[in-house]
């Protein structure tokens, strides 16, 4: 097995030359601008001190670069790993402490493991299990909670909560505490946010600037509030008046960190832990799979567990916190021109001279200019539109849904995912032990057969074609005794019934007794029982057991064919080249 599939970064790296790293570092400097306010905010947002957004964006870069499989996603703090963060900690300790602190790296560290560990054992799957309804729905709930927790620093109120409830009722009793000069730089900062991301870059393209060029230095608007709420704040000296500030920031690079072994915080943290990693991974596979589509490339899902993990555990060790895929960064880094991840190391690069030369100058940083900021980056993650369509096309996606918004909404962010994904397997298990099937009949004049209710096809009272739109399996086992019984005794001429199974994929132990217990019951009846169109694996199978031996009738290959030979009716030279497969057919 090639050394490449574990270490991606031997795939790219001996190909790269002068070009390629004129293309990284160019993306390399737009995201680094870009991922320092970032890196603050979703510090604050998690409950930590800013320095540590900054450390979670310095080593996890490097580590995912060697062991990350898609060329352009950028790795980091994100908004929603950053709220789960907060929510599993704050119950926990007091934001702000060395336990939350140390809480939070041991967090990416037990995050870290978890990939790792799903990616050696090549458990990528596992992320199918929740639903995109359900994602859709966390990730809209969500930006609704993070945009409520940060209207307190915009008001320069005191509030705590947890879900959407406490947050607005903390918020109500404050109202007559607003301090002004806070909510004049916190609206400020938005109003200028709102305004760039829309206005911003058909304004420099208006100016001469081309296209790609325009949409770069948009995304530069973030830097700008910072620079400008920050210089206003330090002429006027308005942190004397009451507005906050972040404050002194340690300088210098992340030394290494020990995380906690205190084995009941590992107890209490890991179910958080591995709802952030599983979400983590998620959202960054979709962004890493949608980003690689458009340059005709590809991602290994279980190398980017892999990769995350790697990212994680380097984030823990370094003192830093939770980090994923950011879907806005991974964009940004891909528009600059990124073409490998590479462009991720020069943007750590950039970091740690940010961490080493521009902490004193954050200092004066207005609170109120870092929540503004969350909340137009969290704006884009609020779809109301998949609610309704889920609505629309699906009422069981949208109870799976609905129930995951509301959650995590009027509780807990991680009663909210644990609800979706409970409720998506509840879904998936009650569609599927009641799976669609229909009674066929035949298309006159063709080879094609159609459901009865359906279409206006030829039927006969002593024929019946049942066809399961199903992989049979435990759960649905019975339902299909149930329904082949229930088709014997509605149709008193019946002799042949033809279990017609192109979609089934897959018939385990317990279907196989079913169809066994079938047999039996309709050969005790005087009905003989048919398959046709089985597929070649699900056949292979069938062959290994005695199944075949006392099936009463016969295995066809096509419909049609079933149809020939099961109908006395049809023409006798018809009949005579009509072939079927007996019991050693090949599906």
């Amino acid at each position: 097995m090639k050394l490449t599939r574990f270490l991606p970064v031997l795939d790219w790296l001996p190909r790269y030359n002068r070009s390629t790293l004129a293309s990284d570092l160019l993306a390399a400097v737009i995201v680094t601008v870009m991922l320092i306010p970032q890196s603050l905010a979703y510090a604050m947002l998690a409950g930590l001190p800013p320095q540590v957004g900054l450390y979670a964006s310095i080593l996890p870069l490097v580590l995912y670069a060697v062991f990350g499989s898609s060329r352009t996603l950028s790795v980091g703090p994100v908004a929603v790993a950053s709220l789960m963060t907060a929510a599993a900690l704050g119950k926990l300790f007091e934001p702000g402490s060395g336990e939350y602190l140390a809480g939070a790296i041991l967090l990416a560290v037990m995050s870290g493991l978890m990939l790792v560990l799903m990616g050696i054992f090549r458990l990528g799957f596992l992320a199918n299990f929740l639903s995109h309804p359900v994602i859709s729905g966390f990730i809209t709930a969500s930006g609704l909670v993070i945009a409520a927790s940060q209207l307190k620093h915009l008001l320069g109120v005191s509030v705590s909560g947890h879900n959407l409830l406490e947050l607005l009722a903390g918020l109500y009793g404050q109202l007559g505490d607003i301090h002004w000069p806070t909510l004049m730089i916190g609206l400020g900062a938005l109003v200028f946010l709102v305004a760039a991301r829309r206005y911003m870059k058909p304004l420099l393209m208006g100016l001469g600037l081309s296209n790609s060029a325009a949409g770069m230095l948009s995304k530069t608007a973030p830097i700008l509030a910072v620079v400008v709420t920050t210089l206003v704040t330090w002429v006027l000296r308005l942190d004397q008046g009451g507005v906050a500030v972040v404050g002194d920031i340690p300088g210098g690079l992340p030394g290494l960190v020990m995380p906690s072994l205190d084995l009941s915080l590992w107890q209490q943290l890991a179910v958080s832990a591995l709802l952030i990693s599983i979400v983590g991974f998620v959202e960054s596979v979709s962004v890493g799979q949608t980003l690689a589509a458009k340059r005709r490339q590809r991602i290994d899902p279980d190398q980017e567990l892999v990769g995350l993990g790697a990212a994680n555990l380097a984030a823990g060790f370094s003192g830093g916190m939770p980090v994923t895929g950011g879907f806005s960064r991974s964009v940004v880094n891909f528009d600059a021109g990124a073409e490998t991840p590479a462009a991720g190391v020069y943007t750590a690069v950039g970091i740690a001279l940010a961490t080493l030369l521009l902490t004193p100058a954050i200092a004066m940083l207005p609170v109120a200019t870092l929540a503004a900021t969350i909340i137009v980056a969290v704006a884009t993650l609020i779809d109301f539109p998949a609610i309704v369509r889920t609505w629309r096309y699906s009422r069981s996606d949208f109870v799976a849904m609905l129930a995951t918004i509301v959650l995590t909404l009027a509780y807990s962010v991680e009663a909210g995912i644990v609800a979706g994904v409970l409720l998506s397997l509840w879904l998936f298990l009650y569609r599927t032990s009641r799976p669609h099937s229909a009674v066929v009949g035949r298309v006159p004049g063709t080879e094609h057969f159609r459901n009865v209710r359906r279409h206006q096809v030829e039927t006969r009272p002593e024929l019946a074609m049942l066809r399961v739109d199903e992989s049979l399996y435990f759960a649905n086992a019975r339902f299909l005794e149930d329904c082949v019984l229930g088709l014997v005794s509605s149709q008193p001429d019946l002799k042949d019934i033809v279990l017609v199974c192109p979609a089934v994929n897959l018939i385990d132990a317990s279907a196989l007794e079913s169809l066994e217990a079938i047999n039996e019951r309709l050969h005790d009846s005087g009905v003989r029982l048919h398959l046709s169109e089985v597929k070649g694996p699900v056949m292979d199978r069938l062959r290994r057991t005695s199944f075949l031996e006392s099936l009463t009738g016969k295995v066809y290959l096509t419909n049609f064919q079933a149809w020939q030979a099961l109908t006395p009716s049809e023409v006798a030279g018809e009949q005579a080249l009509a072939g079927h497969v007996g019991q050693h057919a090949q599906g």
